[in-house]
């Protein structure tokens, strides 16, 4: 049968990606001076303030305030009209050390305190909390993530591309975009049944003008013709007018986004959001690993469609759970796939941590259009391919 898909993408002047933007630029900040940081920061944002809270345990030196500033500012949000300016809005600072509970289990894993001698390096750290991760990859576009939330972020991107060259520059920070897919009997992306692209704007601009330019400079400049016929709906500032908009318009919060981040709802979600925390915390840096896993197991053949299940309990290094789903596409069994990913890939923190270089102020990167399916990033190498195919048979 046919189905439809469909995901949704924000712009970096979003309000909940201004919180996200900001949490990530504190981790940056701590990181870039203490690798060690501990860091879960979260970030608050309405009309003229943004609250910056959370627990963070470091040796840097922060001015927590300018760091939140230059966000704003380098988003967009720079005139006190857009009801948000980075130069005068209020900042206010809220922030603790980490727990020194959760820091116990964090600082020396279950495994690390049980084991007496021949002690293991990737025993040394537990994971920073409870909670499950999902993986995911197909083969269905070249990034190998699935098609609907791959266009959203193109379009979502493109937005702020001609808004920030000027090709558009009426147009302000706030944004979304919309892709609905259709998938053919082989469960192939076949069109488009939908595309909606809203853009906040000046005041000034006519909405005739606005949807004509958007379809123009924006929708049909990363949306493949071939995709889109008589039949696929396009709307486009469907209220007729987005001026007020960004933390003016709706209250912004870190980690509000899950599924953007992530595959735009294509597979399951643990629930724990990415921005503002360190890599100890595995709702991170194992759903980093996860897709890293996923995206090598199809990108050697085995599948062609792949999502990884990894659970964990707070201070134990090793996973609890692993799971492997290849929903039909694979000749080999998942006791098999689960069994390559064990030899191929280690799933504790610290081993997380190492593989994927995850100590760098490299997070305020990855908030926007997706943290999968954009070259540059360490989780989305393919370089584990030869190693998995060596363990076929």
């Amino acid at each position: 049968m046919k189905r439809l898909f469909t995901s949704e993408s924000v712009t970096e002047g979003h309000p909940d990606k201004v919180s996200d933007q900001i949490s990530d630029a504190v981790l940056d900040a701590c990181l870039k001076e203490d690798p060690m940081s501990r860091v879960a920061c979260e970030t608050c944002c309405s009309t003229g303030f943004a609250l910056i809270m959370g627990e963070i345990t470091t040796k840097a030196t922060l001015d927590i305030p300018s760091i939140a500033r230059d966000v704003i500012l380098d988003i967009g949000y720079n005139d006190a009209s857009m009801g948000f300016d980075g130069n005068t809005c209020a900042i206010v600072v809220s922030l603790d050390r980490q727990s020194s509970d959760i820091a116990m289990g964090v600082d020396s894993a279950l495994e690390n305190k049980e084991n007496s001698d021949g002690k293991d390096k990737y025993d040394e750290i537990g994971a920073g909390d409870q909670g499950m991760v999902f993986g995911y990859a197909t083969n269905e576009t070249d990034s190998l993530m699935p098609m609907p939330i791959y266009l959203a972020h193109k379009l979502t991107k493109r937005l702020t591309e001609v808004r920030k060259n000027g090709t558009l520059p009426y147009l302000r920070p706030d944004g979304k975009a919309q892709v609905t897919v259709e998938y053919d009997e082989n469960d192939k992306p076949s069109r488009i049944e939908a595309i909606v692209v809203s853009s906040q704007h000046s005041d000034s601009a006519h909405t005739d003008m606005l949807r004509h330019d958007i379809e123009k400079f924006v929708i049909r400049e990363v949306i493949d013709k071939d995709l889109i016929d008589e039949n696929t709906k396009i709307y486009i500032n469907p209220t007729g007018r987005f001026v007020i908009g960004g933390p003016h318009g709706d209250s912004g919060l870190t980690g509000r986004k899950i599924i953007v981040d992530s595959y735009g709802g294509y597979c399951p979600h643990g629930g724990g959001a990415f921005s503002g925390k360190d890599p100890t915390k595995v709702d991170r840096s194992a759903c980093y690993m996860a897709r890293y896993v996923a995206k090598n197991i199809v990108a050697s053949g085995i599948a062609n469609k792949c999502q990884v299940d990894i659970a964990y309990a707070i201070g134990v290094a090793k996973p609890v759970s692993v799971e492997v789903n290849t929903f039909g596409t694979s000749k080999l069994g998942n006791d098999k796939i689960k069994e390559i990913i064990g030899k191929v890939f280690d799933l504790r923190p610290s081993a997380i941590i190492d593989a994927l270089d995850l100590r760098k102020p490299i997070f305020r990167k990855t908030t926007n259009y997706g943290h999968f399916g954009r070259e540059g990033f360490s989780w989305e190498k393919t370089d584990k391919v030869d190693a998995i195919k060596a363990l076929i048979k």
